[in-house]
């Protein structure tokens, strides 16, 4: 029997430029597709920051629809009401300026924008054990071109996520729904607080980490993933020492961008199964919830999946174990360590567990999780 492992190889089309003032040269980029009708999405903080008014210079002349301020998570009604907006509006490319969440946000208005109907009714939908359904989702998308302002890698894609009304993330998949161009700004992230690309590079850092273990990876993913997990042992150490660094912040997005990669060719696992509950169920940001909990999911999984994480362990600095370096990269960058830190309630605990057990990563988590209670049991531990 052959030892060659079967696997689905996908690459999106997808334009990366990184460099200082990256930012300006939107106004070609949109262009060159086509675009003068524009949806911009971001958060309150891109806003009300510098970057903001660059973006609305490269957008000077066109037509441009603002979607309101995109809270943590975003949200199906926010979602459902700019799909509606920017059908009306005729949008021809969607513009995202910001982290993880108004990415999603893009690319949800983009697919609901080519599938019709409610938002939840192309969510995958998993059912312990072992049910997993994924829509397929074939309608053309419109492009969407990102300004990524974190370490959430969350730009390049096929999948997002969105908060419902009863505290649970809908996830989506279509690897459509990637960005079409990606402008990576070292000079325009030095107005992000280096906290922030601290706490969402561990979000990275699970990217990688999941991507070498998950039930459906390919040989590429995991060649990325090692790839991005090197860069990021040099680049958190960097920003948080000299957060003022060009090339700190140029190595760090692109560490992030590189671990949104993997996702293209593997799926999340337990650890990101976890954090969505977490999100959804108290808005506790997802980069905030990923530090904290992933040293406690790593050593949960730790027996099932100890070749991978010594592949991981060999490109760290010194080869050291993959798990002792989460647990103490964390603690010396300062990003949280403990949920109590992140504003998780002990309360809220068994509700995440219970929300937890019908997340899709489950499925794609190489030890088998049958009970709520592992779930709490973990929790309880990174309280």
């Amino acid at each position: 029997m052959s030892q060659w492992p079967s696997f689905v190889q996908r690459t999106p089309a997808m334009k990366t430029i990184l460099r200082a003032g990256a930012v300006e040269g939107l106004r070609a980029e949109l262009a060159l597709l086509g675009a003068q009708r524009v949806l911009l999405v971001c958060s309150a903080s891109v806003r009300a920051s510098a970057l903001h008014a660059q973006v609305m210079r490269q957008l000077d002349g066109l037509q441009v629809l603002q979607a309101p301020d995109i809270p943590a998570h975003s949200s199906v009604p926010l979602v459902q009401a700019l799909a509606e907006r920017s059908l009306e509006f005729g949008v021809q490319c969607l513009v995202a300026v910001g982290g993880g969440s108004c990415s999603d946000t893009a690319k949800a208005v983009a697919l609901l924008m080519a599938e019709g109907g409610c938002l939840a009714d192309h969510a995958s939908r998993f059912t312990p054990p072992r049910q997993l359904h994924v829509p397929t989702l074939l309608r053309p998308k419109l492009p969407i071109v990102s300004v990524p302002c974190t370490a959430s890698g969350a730009e390049v894609t096929p999948g997002l996520g969105v908060r419902d009304a009863n505290g649970a993330k809908l996830l989506f998949t279509d690897p459509q729904l990637a960005s079409r161009v990606v402008l990576l700004d070292p000079q325009a992230n030095l107005q992000v607080p280096a906290s922030l690309m601290l706490s969402t590079g561990m979000n990275g850092v699970a990217h990688c980490i999941e991507g070498l273990y998950s039930l459906e990876r390919s040989p590429l993913a995991e060649l990325v993933a090692l790839d991005a997990l090197q860069r990021f042992a040099q680049a958190l150490p960097a920003v948080h020492a000299n957060p003022l660094d060009l090339d700190a912040r140029a190595q760090l997005l692109y560490a992030a961008h590189l671990s949104g990669l993997v996702l293209v060719n593997a799926r999340t696992a337990l650890h990101h199964a976890v954090c969505h509950a977490i999100g959804s169920v108290t808005g506790a940001p997802h980069g905030q919830a990923n530090a904290v909990l992933l040293p406690h999911a790593l050593a949960f999984n730790r027996l099932h999946v100890a070749q991978a994480l010594q592949r991981a362990s060999a490109v760290l600095p010194g080869g050291q174990d993959v798990v002792a370096w989460v647990a103490h990269t964390s603690a010396a960058l300062g990003v949280p360590t403990r949920l109590r830190d992140i504003g998780v309630a002990q309360d809220a605990l068994a509700v995440i567990a219970q929300k937890t057990m019908g997340e899709r990563g489950l499925y794609f988590n190489p030890r088998p999780v049958s009970h709520a209670s592992e779930i709490l049991a973990l929790l309880q531990q990174a309280y």
